[in-house]
């Protein structure tokens, strides 16, 4: 006769139930930002536009671009969830979750003028989101107002780095320009709502350790 204390489950196994059903789902977003087709609820902008004329040159140099946006996106979700895993205010949290939705679209978007310009994306992804992730919890685990003037920081530089690949765009890529206008709005909204639940300033050398490591994943990115 089967003992019934068999299907009892042990302590340290009912400790470790709540850990799972936490960190499956988390585990499950990591898995579709880097590697699934990401979904939007707005159309992309410009996809009502003509496709401009470009050389094969400026097509590829496009694409790169794109390429990087799309792995800055890629490291705006790991960000987020890192930082929503382990923010302690609900507000704050859900501000994290629908700037990491909207980023969302951005992933969609970047993926999408990729895949028109016949270009590929990065095959670093993953690693770029290890890193954010990890980077997104530890800032979370400094508190919500250091979280949330980490998050407004990275959005300053982000406005400013598609600000710059908009001037890199041949002139007549309107789709393109579309698109990285869009995002930079969204961006600079992310910013202000940072600002709006209380986001510090940081530590100019956080800024500049910041920038330093943008600039890297940007020169890599462009190339692979």
């Amino acid at each position: 006769m089967r003992c019934v204390w068999a299907n009892i489950p042990t302590q340290t196994e009912i400790r470790e139930i709540p850990v799972l059903d936490t960190l499956i789902p988390e585990f499950d977003k990591a898995l579709r930002a880097v590697f699934a087709a990401a979904p939007t609820r707005r159309p992309m902008p410009g996809a009502d536009l003509p496709e401009a004329e470009m050389s094969g040159d400026e097509k590829r140099h496009v694409a790169a671009l794109m390429r990087v946006n799309h792995c800055g996106e890629i490291c705006a979700q790991a960000l987020y969830q890192g930082q929503a895993m382990s923010s302690r205010d609900p507000a704050v949290r859900r501000e994290l979750e629908q700037a990491a939705w909207e980023e969302t679209e951005h992933l969609n978007w970047t993926e999408r003028r990729i895949a028109e310009l016949g270009g590929r994306k990065s095959i670093l992804n993953p690693l770029w989101y290890a890193g954010s992730l990890a980077i997104g919890v530890v800032a979370g685990k400094c508190g919500d107002t250091w979280s949330l003037g980490f998050l407004a920081e990275t959005e300053r530089q982000v406005e400013g780095h598609l600000e710059g690949h908009k001037a890199r765009l041949p002139a007549q890529d309107r789709k393109s320009w579309e698109v990285l206008e869009q995002m930079k709005a969204d961006e600079g909204r992310h910013a202000e709502t940072a600002n709006h639940y209380g986001a510090r300033e940081l530590p100019t050398p956080v800024k500049l350790a910041m920038k330093l490591s943008s600039t890297v994943m940007t020169r890599l990115s462009y190339l692979a």
